[in-house]
Parts: C-alpha cells; sequence; structure tokens
C-alpha cells in the first residue's frame, strides 16, 4: 500500500483542479457574452417595433385626416384610421416584446391603409 487514500487529494491533483478553474471561467464568460449580445438583439428589435409602429400610426392618422377633410369615400378615412389602430397594436406589442406578432400586425396595418388607398 501507498498510504495514500482516495478520498485526501494529493499535490498533483490539487495543481490540475487549479489549472481547471480558470477554463471553466474562461467558458462562463463566453456564455454571458452571447447572452448579453442576444439581449442587445431583443431590446433593438423591441425599438424598432416600437417604432415603427408609432411612425405608421401617425401616417395612419395624418391620411384619415386628409382623407376625411378631402371629397373621398367615408371607406377610405375609415380604412387609414383602422389600420392606424392595428399598428398602434403593433407598437405596444413590440414594446412588450412580442416583436413577431408585432412585425405580422405592421404588416395587416399597413396591407389595410393600402387597401384604403385602392379605394380612394
Amino acid at each position: 500500500m501507498s498510504g495514500r487514500t482516495d478520498s485526501v487529494a494529493g499535490p498533483a491533483e490539487a495543481g490540475e483542479a487549479e489549472r481547471a478553474e480558470p477554463a471553466i471561467r474562461h467558458e462562463e464568460d463566453a456564455v454571458d457574452a452571447v447572452d448579453a449580445e442576444f439581449y442587445d438583439e431583443a431590446r433593438r428589435a423591441r425599438w424598432l417595433a416600437t417604432g415603427t409602429g408609432a411612425l405608421l400610426t401617425l401616417a395612419g392618422v395624418a391620411a384619415a385626416l386628409l382623407r376625411l377633410a378631402g371629397p373621398a369615400p367615408a371607406l377610405v378615412p375609415a380604412a387609414y384610421a383602422t389600420g392606424a389602430a392595428v399598428c398602434v397594436a403593433a407598437a405596444v406589442l413590440g414594446a412588450r416584446g412580442r416583436t413577431r406578432r408585432a412585425l405580422w400586425l405592421l404588416i395587416a396595418g399597413t396591407m389595410i391603409m393600402a387597401l384604403g388607398d385602392q379605394f380612394d
């Protein structure tokens, strides 16, 4: 017998544990960097969905008011106002982080406004 038990770590084993620790820290730093990049992309997507929804809402409201003041049929300003309302919902969903749903609502709102333009 060598006199050494399995439960007690020798100096060689302690050195191996110290060498393995920086590798674990490096992996944790890499995971943190990936997480930070993911959160930055998600934040940019939220801001983009919110800003685009607000911009399309303003455009739809302005178009509805202009068409309402002119000789257009009543369906035209109603379509613009409905499209603007859908874009408001998209902006709210985008601010809450539901960017995929916000994108679909932005597309739908823009299509509704384009349909109103076709009636003009």
